[in-house]
């Protein structure tokens, strides 16, 4: 009998749950910051370390690379070291990433600090999910896993703003600011102070009860799910944990093996859920969108405010998905994403067939110039609403406990291969094809994604993650 912690919580412990979440998702404001400092500083670096066109992918994209790397050792560590540890490394990384990128004399020691930070970013982006998911209610699981993409969005934000204000400032991201030091440089340095807090928050937040569980200190995990997590029977609760644990004290390639290719069904959905997420194009807009507006006549001050919005809107949308995903669920808020998608990209790529002149005389005549701006910030609304959250909360929640650190790490790993992909390939295939064959293969991809979603993804809200058994997932609820 599977115990339901959702019965009449005291507002106390959702307090709690709350709180300790919000600490958690600081790692989820560090992928956002990380995934969008570089969008206005990459004309200057380009412009500083006289970068070409492969190599100013390359230095946008690498971090992914070791992102991936983070991603994949992210549950085994987290599993042999804790969850709050693991955190306090990612957070350790990504200090020393901030500042190194800060101070960069060269192209190799430019690339070896990306790839500091993305091994920070990558363990955080397994570990904030699958600890909120460890310690939140399943009643309001979906909200406080959103918690993690609201993060993400409002780094985005943040990181945005201030890179605006610091350009500005300036009077351009390559001009002097302060100290003799330019813009550009300034903008990385500012992730020392998130990256700071998120150490100090893991100092404080209690460790995950079924990581207790998982090395034998019971007494404290009984302790962790009646505080935060109201359960009303907690010494039961541990049992339970622990029988659904008891597989995966060594969890290793046998817990997901599978008939398909080597991998169990279900963790092939993981992967092509993951995928999805970037192949929609998202990241476009996010690591490239100042220069993606510069390159359609927009000023360099038009194009951060440009930007600045677009954060804004993915911030509010994440935010509206929050309230709607444990009601609504996961599976029909993603079909309404794809669908939304799909229209807004094919906008947008109508839009940039229309773009006049080349190099730096180019522009978008009336009314493609507002129809491009209106698609783009159509698709990040329904990206926020759907995908942007849900897939982060689904590949924290989906899988049976035997297989759940493996699969998650493996789903986030996809996550950041197909992240990487769209990344590099964007400059290079925006000179080879344009920008609306472009966005055109992005709608391409959400309309295969509304399709994937209707055959394959299952509605998991309000369920215990140890009700999860992996044989409900070959016949998704309708």
């Amino acid at each position: 009998m599977v115990e339901t912690a959702s019965a009449a919580q005291p507002s106390s412990h959702h307090g709690k749950a709350v709180g300790i979440s919000i600490a958690a998702a600081v790692g989820g404001f560090l992928f956002g910051f990380d995934s969008s400092v570089i969008n206005g500083a990459v004309d200057a670096l380009s412009g500083h370390f006289h970068l070409g066109e492969f190599l100013s992918g390359f230095v946008v994209s690498i971090a992914l690379l070791a992102c991936a790397v983070g991603a994949w050792y992210a549950g085994r560590l987290a599993d042999g070291w804790g969850r709050r540890r693991v955190m306090l490394l990612g957070s350790a990384l990504f200090i020393i990433s901030s500042a190194g990128s800060a101070f960069a004399f060269s192209v190799p020691d430019l690339l070896l600090w990306r790839v500091i930070g993305g091994l920070g970013i990558g363990i955080a982006s397994v570990i904030a999910p699958a600890y909120i998911s460890e310690v939140a209610p399943a009643s309001g699981r979906g909200a406080l896993g959103s918690l993690q993409q609201l993060a993400i969005t409002i780094g985005q934000l943040v990181v945005l703003s201030s890179n605006k204000g610091l350009a500005g400032a300036a009077g351009g991201s390559a001009h002097e600011l302060w100290f003799g030091m330019p813009a550009w440089r300034w903008m990385f340095l500012v992730g020392v102070i998130p990256a700071a807090v998120y150490g100090i928050l893991a100092f404080v937040i209690p460790e995950s009860p079924r990581y207790l569980v998982l090395v034998g200190k019971d007494e404290k995990a009984a302790g962790v799910l009646r505080r935060v997590s109201g359960v009303a029977e907690p010494e039961a609760k541990v049992d339970e944990i622990r029988e659904t644990l008891r597989k995966e004290h060594k969890s290793s390639f046998r817990d997901i093996r599978g008939p398909r290719f080597g991998l169990h069904p279900l963790v092939w959905v993981g992967i092509i859920l993951a995928a999805f997420q970037q192949l929609v194009g998202i990241n476009a807009i996010f690591y490239y969108s100042t220069t993606l507006w510069k390159s359609v006549g927009f000023s360099e001050s038009n194009s951060f405010t440009t930007s600045v919005i677009t954060a804004g809107i993915n911030v509010v949308m994440t935010v509206v998905s929050m309230l709607f995903v444990d009601r609504v669920g996961r599976r029909r808020l993603l079909t309404i994403g794809s669908v939304g998608m799909f229209l807004a990209l094919t906008l947008t790529a109508v839009a940039f067939s229309q773009q006049r002149g080349s190099g730096e005389d180019v522009s978008l005549p009336d009314p493609y110039g507002p129809l491009a701006l209106i698609g783009a910030n159509a698709f990040v609304v329904f990206f926020a609403l759907s995908w942007g959250p849900i897939m982060w909360i689904l590949l924290a929640e989906m899988f049976p406990n035997r297989m759940r650190a493996m699969a998650l790490a493996i789903g986030t790993t996809s996550n950041w291969i197909f992240n990487f992909i769209v990344t590099f390939s964007f400059e290079p295939m925006t000179d080879k094809v344009g920008l609306s064959w472009l966005y055109g293969a992005f709608a391409f991809f959400a309309l295969a994604s509304f399709i994937f979603v209707r055959a394959k993804i299952p509605e998991t809200k309000q369920r215990e993650l140890e009700s999860m058994t992996g044989e409900t997932y070959q016949r998704p609820a309708r």
